[in-house]
């Protein structure tokens, strides 16, 4: 059986629940858009499984994530966001009398509208090493908050040396004995604040240079095993978790074909939020660029959904 259609052609339709996502929704139904937002049915924005945010302007005290992203979902509905969950399985072109318009199709229903802002995030980068597939949920985690209660006085590691990867691992000293933080170079990517914070727990440790070789246990993690890049030596370090924060992932699958990409997958844009293909705007840690934070990808979400704004007024015939 087919997805049934909605009657109305939407002027924006935007893919993606995270802070990208809701702010170009917020500012999308402020300008009087008629505007859907789909998030995932069966994915979660990475926002909503982070411990601490505390570097959101207005906000000194911090804010867990799933908090803070409901707090952008409400003020979206509040100014007339109509936001659905489902999960998109493709994005089509439909010509109208030369007018060219887009048509999204759920798993549940299928969607018209002049305009598409891809929001879709990205995804925790794997290893790629022995034992990371098999035990992956039995003590491989890319989620500490989720998975940090799990591990009460027990030895976890912590493998990547960026802003999240040290923020997890001092949230998981809250229930570890110790966090063992595993990174290939001799100093952290992470903030000032962070690195100080870290340096100064005492159940934190430092390997140094150091790459994950291999995962191994019996019915669970019990170890891992680590190759020093300048020596080449190898040992093993005792560890019931495994947390591995070593970079992201844009999931952009759902545009591969219609909008160019860089070489990791990310979508190309213009500081207009403006990809390749006149119609669809893109927005948050789905599009190349340098930082990805929530302030960022709030930023984006705005210029994406004024760009989108702008294209339905011209394709309406209503520009200024």
């Amino acid at each position: 059986m087919n997805p049934s259609t909605e009657s109305v052609l939407y002027d924006t339709v935007i893919i993606g629940g995270g802070p990208a996502g809701y702010t170009a929704g917020l500012y999308a139904a402020r300008a009087g858009l008629k505007a859907l937002l789909i998030s995932g049915a069966s994915t979660v924005s990475q926002i909503t499984v982070t411990d601490l945010i505390e570097n959101y302007p207005g906000i000194p005290a911090g804010i867990n994530g799933f908090a803070l992203v409901e707090s952008f979902l409400n003020q979206s509905v509040a100014f007339g966001l109509e936001c659905i969950t489902a999960d998109v399985q493709t994005l089509e072109v439909v010509n109208q009398g030369g007018e060219k318009t887009w048509r999204v199709l759920t798993d549940s229903r299928t969607y018209e509208t002049i305009s598409l802002v891809i929001a879709t995030g990205a995804y925790w980068r794997h290893l790629g090493v022995p034992g990371e597939d098999a035990f992956t949920g039995r003590g491989v985690s890319y989620c500490a908050t989720c998975d940090g209660p799990f591990y009460r006085q027990r030895e976890v590691a912590v493998v990547g040396g960026g802003n999240t990867a040290i923020q997890e691992a001092i949230f998981l000293t809250h229930f570890a004995t110790k966090v063992t933080i595993v990174h290939r170079h001799n100093r952290l990517r992470a903030t000032g604040i962070l690195q100080q914070r870290a340096f100064a727990n005492p159940k934190i440790e430092m390997a140094w240079n150091a790459v994950v070789e291999e995962i191994g246990g019996a019915g669970g993690v019990e170890w891992i095993r680590v190759k020093d890049v300048v020596n080449g030596a190898t040992r093993e370090i005792p560890a019931a978790g495994v947390f591995i924060f070593v970079g992201l992932v844009p999931q952009t699958t759902l545009v591969k074909d219609l909008v160019a990409r860089a070489q990791d997958g990310a979508i190309i844009v213009d500081g207009d939020m403006k990809t390749s293909s006149p119609g669809i705007f893109a927005c948050g840690d789905c599009i190349h660029k340098s930082l990805r934070q929530v302030i960022t990808a709030c930023g984006d979400g705005a210029t994406a959904a004024y760009a989108a704004q702008l294209y339905v007024e011209e394709f309406k015939g209503e520009a200024y």
